[in-house]
């Protein structure tokens, strides 16, 4: 297989998209942990708040890794394109798998931080017994009858 300086190129919308994607998460989670900042100052004593934000910090370190590996990811894929540029192939090749494996990584970590987003959600809502005790399918079922 041959690499044209094309390939790694391909890759910047993606990475460019993601980053996005990643810098709106950031973004969410820091408005929110300044939320329960002031809520928590209000009221040491609730509980949830001391596990939101532990769970938040959790989120937000992922996060961070996310954006390391994302923008690594980017500049492997730079890197790949000068040696490509400058006819390295062979250094091009491998470059070009480091991208691809921040990238993966960037993805993973990603996947990660989702499960820990809906196991806050599922947390805040545990308090609503109405909630807990349906099911998707049961709610999708419920929505066709109404």
């Amino acid at each position: 297989m041959e690499l044209s300086i094309t390939t790694p190129a391909l890759l910047f919308p993606a990475i460019s998209l993601l980053m996005l994607a990643y810098t709106n998460r950031f973004l969410g989670l820091a408005s929110l942990i300044r939320n329960l900042r002031e809520q928590y100052r209000k009221d040491p004593a609730e509980k949830h708040i001391v596990h939101q934000i532990r769970n938040l910090r959790v989120r937000v370190r992922l996060i961070r890794s996310m954006q390391l590996f994302g923008v690594l990811s980017f500049l492997f894929c730079v890197l790949c394109m000068f040696c490509i540029f400058r006819g390295w192939a062979h250094a091009g090749y491998i470059i070009f798998a480091l991208s691809i494996a921040a990238f993966t990584v960037s993805l993973v970590l990603s996947l990660i931080e989702i499960f820990l987003s809906t196991k806050a959600l599922e947390f805040a809502l545990s308090d609503m017994e109405e909630i807990t005790r349906t099911n998707f399918l049961s709610e999708i079922l419920r929505g066709k009858d109404e």
